[in-house]
């Protein structure tokens, strides 16, 4: 992949933050292969590359983050943890585009969904120049999803609504899972949910901190 960097966008760096993440707890090396090879400094504005890779969510505009690489890592990691590895996988929230290279990389196939337009025209170029080419983009609410193209493997949220949207619990195969933080700010819980034959399971993750999910399409 090319975008190599150099000084603190160097792949040295990038070694040195992989090495972080697996101390922290993240052990699929699918995920850490992908971290490390994936240029977080091209998701961001160039003021921001150096911090590129410190393991901290950092403001890519519009009230908006591009999410702290533990958490890409994590989130990630628990919807790969099953039997059969998703194939489809529909996220919420395209942000910087990050979190979608992320998954491009290890799935078949990407639905992303975003509200705000210019950060889906910037998630698209830049998943572009780096030749990621399986995945499909919709501007819309997320709260809906991605009806038409239901059901998914695998969902995966990158903002944090209140309580658990059923729009998103109904195109979830059976088996699905659906990875999702929910809460009120300060208060969010990173949360697994699991589409039985009969009804969800839910399993609470990790206390995290991410931006309210906004119902409606911003311009």
């Amino acid at each position: 992949m090319k975008h190599q960097g150099i000084g603190m966008t160097s792949q040295r760096t990038r070694n040195r933050l992989i090495e972080r993440l697996r101390e922290g707890g993240i052990q699929d090396p699918r995920v850490l292969d992908v971290l490390r090879q994936t240029p977080r400094h091209v998701f961001m504005d160039e003021a921001m590359a150096s911090r590129a890779y410190e393991d901290t969510a950092l403001p890519i505009g519009h009230g908006q983050t591009i999410s702290q690489p533990f958490i890409v890592a994590r989130m990630t990691e628990v919807l790969l943890d099953q039997p059969t590895p998703p194939s489809k996988v529909l996220e919420i929230g395209t942000g910087s585009g990050y979190q979608t290279a992320v998954l491009a990389q290890l799935v078949d196939q990407v639905y992303t969904v975003e509200r705000i337009s210019q950060l889906l025209n910037q998630a698209r170029q830049r998943l572009q120049s780096l030749q990621l080419t399986n995945m499909q983009y919709r501007m819309g609410d997320g709260y809906q999803g991605w009806e038409k193209q239901a059901p998914f493997d695998a969902i995966i949220v990158t903002a944090a609504p209140e309580t658990l949207p059923k729009e998103l619990l109904q195109q979830l195969t059976v088996g699905g899972r659906m990875v999702i933080p929910v809460g009120q700010p300060l208060q969010q819980r990173l949360m697994l949910i699991v589409r039985q034959e009969e009804g969800f399971s839910e399993q609470a993750l990790d206390w995290v901190s991410f931006v309210p999910m906004i119902k409606g399409q911003a311009s």
